[in-house]
């Protein structure tokens, strides 16, 4: 009986052994999933003969085969991506930032945003250069111009949601079609995770590991230390003078309030929409935001600010404001919502100008309004 359970014993761990080296060359063979510390709306699990399961915000399920990999049975009608992926139509701008910090940008083909629309100069660069195509609006792709240059992968956001008939007609093409979810991360550092998904699909997972665990090492450094408690607020003003500031679930609110501040706006008009904003009256925002500690000025819609003189010439009654007068206002660089990679070092700027005594040369998305 004894000999029985030793041969047993000995075949099962030798099937053991077989099916962890099966794992992918990007995957430690005792890992089954991704680990993932922040990201909710994504998940890999690793499958035999390198293939895996990803799901998107819970629903999209889709299957990864490595070169040569076949899909199991039991998945074999989802969709199916060949990794690693090559000729990406990024509708979604926001992956183009995550790219490039892993060294992966030439993996993308098309984008759906104009040159003179992306704030990122080596994207930029890239699409003076013709390695990387604009190929349409998201909504309204160039389909001609995808099936004979060659699309890899189509990644949108969830604005394609609103425009079911141009999925489904990429789909019909042969063309796979991924939405991803990242905007939908309630934690900042899980729309920053989203990277290891892309360096898994690029084939850069440990360049990507790599510079997130940079990111989350920052975020931890910033947040262990006390808060401010000074008061935030965070606008743009409209052409029409009404003012635009983020809704209270929004990630900025949310940085803001780790960097170690509060916000100001607390109480904000109803708004049922999806959107991240809502625009308030002038006279609604003076009588929340005169008496805040510190005032952010959104440039990415708006436009640099760079004195406030320029800031006045907007609203006159800027000027009574706590923050104007003690010189704590603060404008974002342009390039800061399409630096998708970049929010624990946002996080930190913003806990750098909650300092009594700001190191502005270390900052890299924010500068003062003089």
């Amino acid at each position: 009986m004894k000999r029985w359970l030793c041969v047993l014993l000995a075949a099962l761990s030798l099937l053991l052994a077989a099916c962890g080296s099966a794992a992918p060359t990007d995957v430690k063979e005792s890992t089954a999933a991704m680990e993932l510390v922040y990201a909710e709306n994504f998940a890999v699990e690793y499958l035999p003969d390198g293939a895996a399961l990803l799901t998107l915000g819970g629903k999209d399920r889709y299957v990864l085969l490595n070169e040569g990999a076949e899909a199991p049975k039991t998945y074999a009608a989802l969709p199916q991506i060949s990794v690693p992926v090559e000729d990406i139509y990024l509708a979604s701008s926001s992956v183009a930032d995550l790219l490039l910090q892993m060294g992966a940008l030439d993996a993308a083909r098309y984008t759906s945003t104009k040159a003179e629309s992306w704030t990122l100069p080596e994207v930029t660069a890239a699409m003076e250069e013709g390695s990387l195509l604009y190929a349409g609006k998201y909504s309204a792709p160039d389909y001609e111009l995808l099936l004979t240059e060659g699309c890899g992968l189509v990644v949108e956001n969830t604005m394609i949601l609103h425009n079911p008939a141009t999925k489904e007609k990429l789909e019909a093409l042969g063309l796979p079609v991924m939405i991803e979810y990242s905007s939908y991360e309630p934690h900042p550092l899980g729309r920053v995770e989203w990277i290891k998904l892309y360096g898994l699909l690029t084939g850069h997972l440990a360049e990507a590991t790599a510079f997130f665990d940079r990111q989350a090492e920052t975020f931890r450094t910033v947040t262990e230390t006390e808060k401010s408690g000074k008061t935030v607020a965070f606008f743009h003003i409209t052409a029409n003078g009404s003012v635009v500031v983020r809704k209270r679930a929004d990630y900025v609110t949310r940085m803001i309030e780790l960097a170690g501040g509060e916000t100001a706006l607390t109480e904000l008009p109803a708004d049922d929409t999806a959107l991240s904003t809502v625009n308030m009256q002038m006279e609604a925002f003076y009588a929340q935001a005169r008496d805040a500690d510190v005032l952010i000025y959104n440039s990415t819609v708006a436009g640099d600010v760079k004195t406030v003189e320029q800031l006045l010439a907007q609203s006159a009654l800027l000027a009574d404001f706590k923050a104007v007068q003690s010189g704590n206002v603060w404008c974002t660089e342009q390039s800061m919502f399409q630096r998708s990679s970049a929010a624990a070092d946002m996080i930190a700027d913003i806990h750098n100008i909650l300092s009594d005594s700001p190191e502005e040369s270390t900052l890299k998305f924010l500068h003062r309004i003089n």
